[in-house]
């Protein structure tokens, strides 16, 4: 009897892509959540759950980034001091005006594993307030999120 073995991507071939995605006007939560597919390998025909397979992300334009509804005023952001009393909250529009950035690396760490494979996943996001970005040498293809499932 012969039994074929399913097979595992290597180091070697798997193909890692450079994508550039403009976050101005695009929901926040669905934004996260096809950049965390991207950035998993979801997309992919050999992702295999335990492993990197996943592609470079850079996201521009964070600042025009929206949220819907009340949250731009009632969504707060809690960082601690490991103090006591050191707790520190900004709602959205805060952390939007200060650093514009944490907002979208915030939203996507949060839906990738919580274990040293989403810490080495999270490494492949890089985020830019502004247009601009300096990873030309990359050759970073533009990818339109409204192709992909679940873009809007």
């Amino acid at each position: 009897m012969i039994t074929s073995k399913t097979p595992l991507p290597n180091s070697d071939t798997i193909e890692r892509n450079w994508y550039v995605v403009d976050a101005a006007d695009r929901r926040l939560g669905r934004l996260a959540a096809q950049i965390a597919n991207i950035l998993r390998g979801k997309n992919k025909p050999y992702f295999t759950p335990h492993m990197d397979t996943g592609d470079f992300v850079i996201v521009v334009n964070a600042e025009k980034a929206i949220v819907t509804g009340n949250k731009a005023s009632q969504k707060l952001y809690r960082r601690h001091s490991g103090r006591p009393g050191g707790m520190k909250t900004e709602t959205f529009m805060q952390l939007q005006a200060r650093i514009p950035e944490r907002i979208i690396e915030k939203a996507v760490k949060g839906m990738l594993p919580k274990n040293s494979l989403g810490r080495q996943l999270f490494t492949k996001l890089k985020v830019y307030a502004g247009p601009e970005h300096p990873h030309q040498a990359q050759q970073p293809q533009v990818l339109d999120l409204n192709t992909i499932p679940g873009g809007n």
